[in-house]
């Protein structure tokens, strides 16, 4: 007798932009089907059975092929007198009608709000049906499996909907949403995971739906205890099973989806246990890195980036030590490109670097040693060592920074990180040492032995590393030079106020990846060693007039920095504005 696992259990091989792992024959997996409106549901997503062809290659059967030539002679063009007696021509006309039947039948039902009526109808006949029949023969279940493959396949039947996504409005109204919400905790964990993956692909980012048509089908999905009800999934899914790994992935792929609205994400943190439970997953132990370790980590980094209620929810859990102990391995070694490691580790640093923006972040990093960490990774490591220069431009940038900066300092990082900057890097890595020079000259403290160590530094070797500032000035000044010529050609063309304001935004974007960020952040450092060292100052005026230019032009920088601060209301750093004004005097 046929068992229930039997009948539902089967590999799962999702179909959006994430790519699930197949551990198997990837002809003996399914994905949920996409039915057509006149398809029978009763028959979609049951096991069926087909039989082996013998290999009968050998064996002679039916009329023998005609022969190259007649008789007489005459070939027998296209073996038109052989088989079905029609030629290749007729052929072809024939098999154009009969796609032209098939597509007038395709279209015979329209996908519309009448057709989800009836379909929302018989789904909640189907849920009803199955509930009083496990009711009534809780102790066997042969008298249910029926219901239960009904069932399944009614829930299969409603990925259709992903490409209506104008009926998703109607489909909460109908309260099919909360229907199949409630599914997610139905007995048969085969079909709750249908119902998550049903789930996950009708919010999909794929899914060309509108905005408003998007929030209605979340919304109602909220109303319905999702989240809560996806917890309850990850808690009773085995990982040791193909189809309950998949489910487990399933859950995650919801996350990503929802966590594109900052309210939820916010919620993931503060009503569920989710990311205590990322915490522990992305611990877990395995030999190779599998792809919901990986995703675990990924989703981590997303609902810590997205909201400051769950980084401090994390660093309640000592989540920055424990997520420094997993980076540990990598501080010599690298992970193997191209595998689920590597982006694991991408992401387990993409965590510890969004926590350093905040001050409690900025402490707990201290606290668990990784300064240290990072400065091995820039003697040691590889694939780390940018990496571990981002990690200390965050943990050593902001008002709270001094620590930071001070303990790297103590530590003798100053020869790293010089060391480093005297090379060439790619954009990103020589923002990062910018910003470390930048924020240590900010935030060491007057006078203090640290601060001397750092300026003795820019002052050795005859102040090779201001060359070296100098140098990378004028190569970003350079590029933004040439991006503000073409946007100025832009301005110039004939348009109104209202198109030049909508391309604000645009013009921002391309003067940032020209390099406008290192430029200035060149340019803050330049001003604070003219305004700390007399020496400093002359060889910066000297190299300079080489270009003739003056200090000008790094005040005029800094002016335009400030200018920003001023035109956004939500910057809060006023520490860092009072310190431009200040350098901007002493540039005069």
């Amino acid at each position: 007798m046929a068992s229930i696992d039997d009948l539902f259990k089967k590999p799962y091989a999702p179909n959006n932009k994430r790519k699930l792992e197949v551990s198997q024959n990837p002809s003996a997996s399914y994905k949920v089907t996409k039915v057509s409106p006149n398809s029978d549901s009763k028959t979609n997503g049951k096991a069926t059975v087909e039989e082996e062809e013998d290999d009968d290659d050998d064996i002679e059967a039916g009329p023998a092929l005609p022969p190259e030539e007649a008789e007489d002679g005459i070939a027998d063009e296209e073996g038109r007198f052989f088989g079905g007696g029609i030629t290749s021509d007729t052929a072809d006309a024939l098999n154009y009608i009969d796609e032209l039947d098939t597509g007038d039948d395709a279209k015979a039902e329209k996908i519309d709000a009448s057709w989800l009526r009836k379909v929302a109808l018989n789904f909640e006949r189907r849920i009803s049906k199955n509930s009083e029949l496990r009711a009534k023969f809780e102790n066997d279940p042969q008298k249910f499996m029926g219901s239960e493959a009904d069932l399944d396949a009614d829930v299969k039947a409603l990925s259709i909907l992903s490409d209506h996504p104008d009926l998703y409005g109607e489909f909460a109204k109908l309260g099919c949403v909360a229907s199949l919400v409630s599914l997610l905790a139905h007995e048969n964990t085969d079909i709750a995971i249908d119902a998550i993956e049903i789930v996950k692909e009708l919010t999909d980012e794929d899914v060309e739906a509108e905005q408003q048509q998007w929030d209605l089908l979340v919304d109602a999905m909220l109303d319905a205890d999702l989240l809560n009800l996806l917890y309850g999934n990850v808690s009773r899914l085995d990982e040791a099973n193909e189809s309950d790994r998949a489910g487990l992935y399933h859950v995650l792929a919801v996350l990503e989806n929802l966590s594109s609205r900052t309210a939820i994400a916010e919620s993931l943190g503060e009503n569920t246990s989710f990311i205590p439970w990322l915490l522990k997953r992305v611990q877990q132990k395995e030999t190779v890195i599998s792809q919901n370790k990986q995703y675990s980590a990924e989703i981590l980094a997303i609902l810590l980036q997205s909201s400051s209620p769950n980084r401090t929810l994390f660093f309640g859990l000592n989540g920055i030590d424990i997520l420094l102990q997993l980076l540990s391995p990598y501080r010599k070694r690298d992970p193997t490109k191209g595998t689920e490691e590597e982006e694991y580790v991408e992401n387990i640093f993409d965590s510890v670097t969004c926590c350093l923006d905040d001050s409690e972040g900025k402490a707990k990093f201290l606290e668990a040693e990784g300064i240290e960490l990072c400065l091995i990774m820039l003697r040691e490591g590889k694939m780390s060592k940018p990496r571990a220069l981002r990690l200390l431009d965050h943990a050593l940038g902001g008002s709270q920074g001094g620590p930071c900066c001070q303990k790297l300092v103590e530590l003798a990082g100053l020869k790293a990180i010089f060391a480093a900057f005297m090379k060439k890097h790619d954009n990103q890595t020589t923002e990062h040492l910018l910003g470390i020079l930048a924020s240590m000259l900010r935030s060491l403290p007057g006078n203090s032995a640290e601060r001397i160590r750092l300026l003795a530094k820019f002052v050795e070797k005859d102040y090779e590393k201001i060359d070296r500032v100098m140098k990378i000035r004028r190569e970003y000044a350079s590029k933004v030079a040439a991006v503000d010529q073409d946007i100025q050609r832009e301005k110039s063309r004939p348009s109104s106020a209202q198109e030049q304001g909508d391309r604000g935004d645009e013009w921002l974007s391309r003067r940032m990846d020209a390099g406008l960020y290192s430029l200035q952040t060149a340019d803050v450092v330049l001003a604070w060693l003219v305004a700390e060292d007399e020496g400093a100052k002359k060889r910066i005026q000297g190299l300079l007039a080489e270009r003739d230019e003056s200090l000008d032009v790094v005040r005029a920088t800094l002016q335009e920095q400030l200018r920003e601060f001023d035109a956004s209301a939500e910057d809060s750093d006023l520490m860092f504005q009072e310190m431009l004004t200040t350098l901007v005097e002493y540039l005069h």
